[in-house]
């Protein structure tokens, strides 16, 4: 495990990174803070550079002019000198490279006369190489953060990236949007995706067996085109897919044109894989992508999503076979023995693998491990579920379960509705999508929505992702029975903490960017001028600010939400 966490502490102040993907978590603690300690400071030194660089913050205690014009939104503060007052920060390297990346944490205290000094200092050392296990699995999210700051900062919110609503994406024309934002709102996704089909074009060995559910990306669509006659493509053809002026059905017609095996069918209810399948000539299966990406606009560029590659013939085949039979006929699969049990991989060296298709006649089949996992977690749950609201069945009884226990969780849904959202210490413990509109407080400004649509789309849990026993379940699956019974998925469990670690900090990542959003609204709810104080300034000591709490006070309330988080990002 060295090469996905590591730590070190000095005097009273530990510092813990982990790896994501093309991103670090760093947990902070401090075992008896200071009345004067105010954050905070976390300098980087990329591959390649002799300087450490600080990270920046949005916020500082006091500005030279005017709030409203000192904090634009922009992270214009280095947090030497406007610390982080959180116990954990994640770094997105604006552009990440492979390498070790050394950071240094410093505690940062305010004494009476106002001046910043520094105490305890560490510095931590970590690879973010963008490989989980070579030549066996990758694992690739959408950035997912069209409605952003960063989406902001970096594009200036330019909203001409989709297609009007009501055309179709294939007739759009991608060269006017805004250089580089496909590939940046694509993320891991976009590299992983494109990435095969280029494998596949360049190489005129190979084969290609795809499902197709949502799919109104033109590019996808211009590769699969020359891929031709080496493609079979089954696209879903239920509701919106079905009418012949759908994208679905115009992309049908200009593969068949080309070339083509393509096949219009739905299960019960949905084709809702979205899956390529890799074959040599001859069709000896050999790699396999999937996860709960869209080959759509919203998918791929819109929506967080997740992406797994797996590049062994054992699972590539599972997935073969499943093509196979609901390319001839979808119509009896769920009694066919393949989806009628957990087909198991183990390969040397790399994590345990169980594989999942539906629709299936026992729909608690695959949802029972996923809540049993869930009932006996001991550390942590993370979890993302689009639809989890209108979600029935054991899932999402064991989440419901998990929001009235002590254990640490966060949740993802798109939408909130009749989900328990308050866990028993008062925290919040189910987050759903929200973004910053035109009454966003300064520093903020007005967010973009990102169009029409779920921004939410994953569909994945973890548990206990800083133990050995650590489990990811993810797919195209919604976890929920009618899907189960109804709809053609796929579900994974990887047994691996490489993986969970991975997939927790990216449940981190979306549950703190949506928080926000919620704490935002609960802020501007408030009288206008402590709202703005709140949300305009960093803490300073309560010696100086007359503030009834320090700003850590509530990280150290025994059992509390906000402790556990602490301790659990940092041991």
């Amino acid at each position: 495990m060295s090469a996905f966490t590591n730590s070190k502490t000095s005097g009273g102040l530990t510092a813990k990174l982990w790896r994501g993907q093309r991103m670090c978590l760093i947990g902070m603690n401090v075992e008896d803070p200071e009345p004067d300690f105010v954050g905070f400071s976390i300098e980087v030194k990329s591959p390649g550079q002799m300087k450490f660089q600080p990270l920046r913050n949005r916020l500082a205690f006091s500005y030279d002019k005017p709030a409203t014009e000192a904090v634009s939104g922009y992270r214009n503060f280095p947090s030497t000198d406007a610390p982080f007052q959180k116990f954990r920060w994640t770094h997105f390297p604006y552009n990440p490279k492979p390498g070790t990346y050394t950071y240094r944490i410093t505690k940062k205290h305010m004494p009476a006369d106002d001046t910043l000094v520094s105490g305890d200092t560490v510095d931590v050392e970590i690879s973010l190489e963008s490989e989980i296990y070579a030549d066996f699995l990758e694992v690739g999210f959408t950035r997912g953060f069209a409605s952003s700051q960063a989406y902001l900062d970096k594009f200036g919110g330019n909203t001409h990236i989709l297609p009007p609503q009501g055309t179709s994406g294939l007739d759009f024309d991608k060269s006017t949007a805004p250089a580089g934002v496909y590939e940046w709102l694509g993320f891991e996704a976009y590299d992983l995706l494109f990435g095969i089909l280029d494998e596949v074009i360049a190489d005129k060995t190979l084969l290609l067996d795809v499902f197709a559910y949502d799919f109104d990306e033109p590019e996808i669509l211009e590769k699969l085109k020359a891929i031709g006659g080496r493609l079979r493509i089954l696209i879903d053809d239920s509701g919106t897919h079905k009418p012949a002026q759908s994208a679905p059905s115009a992309a049908a017609g200009i593969l068949t044109t080309a070339g083509a095996a393509v096949k219009r069918t739905h299960f019960v209810k949905l084709q809702h894989n979205k899956v390529l399948i890799v074959k040599k000539a001859g069709g000896t299966p050999v790699k396999v992508l999937f996860g709960s990406t869209n080959f759509s606009f919203r998918g791929i560029y819109i929506q967080a999503n997740n992406t797994l590659v797996l590049s062994t013939p054992e699972a590539a085949s599972l997935f073969s076979q499943y093509f196979d039979i609901a390319f001839n006929s979808t119509a009896s699969f769920a009694t066919n023995p393949l989806a009628g049990q957990w087909h198991s991989i183990a390969i040397p060296d790399n994590p345990p693998l169980q594989l999942c298709f539906s629709p299936h006649t026992d729909t608690e089949l695959s949802l029972r491990p996923v809540a049993q996992a869930i009932d006996n977690a001991e550390s942590s749950v993370f979890f993302a579920i689009a639809f989890l609201y209108q979600t029935s069945g054991l899932v999402r009884d064991a989440v419901d379960s998990l929001m009235k226990r002590d254990l640490f969780s966060y949740g993802i849904s798109d939408r909130e509705s009749s989900l328990i959202i308050d866990k028993p210490d008062g925290s919040q413990g189910v987050v759903s999508f929200a973004a910053l509109a035109s009454n966003a407080p300064p520093p903020f400004k007005a967010e973009w929505s990102g169009g029409s649509g779920i921004n939410e789309h994953n569909k994945f849990v973890v548990t206990d992702f800083n133990l050995p026993t650590a489990k990811v379940f993810t797919g195209s699956s919604n976890l929920s029975p009618a899907g189960e019974s109804g709809n053609g998925d796929n579900l994974i469990c990887i047994q691996d903490q490489r993986v969970a670690i991975v997939y927790a900090i990216q449940a981190v990542t979306i549950f703190d960017h949506l928080h926000f959003r919620e704490r935002l609204k609960e802020a501007t709810a408030l009288d206008s001028t402590a709202a703005t104080d709140k949300a305009l300034t960093l803490h300073k000591p309560i010696a100086i600010s007359g503030e009834p709490k320090a700003w850590f006070d509530s990280s150290y309330v025994a059992k509390s939400q906000a402790e556990r988080d602490r301790l659990l990002f940092s041991q």
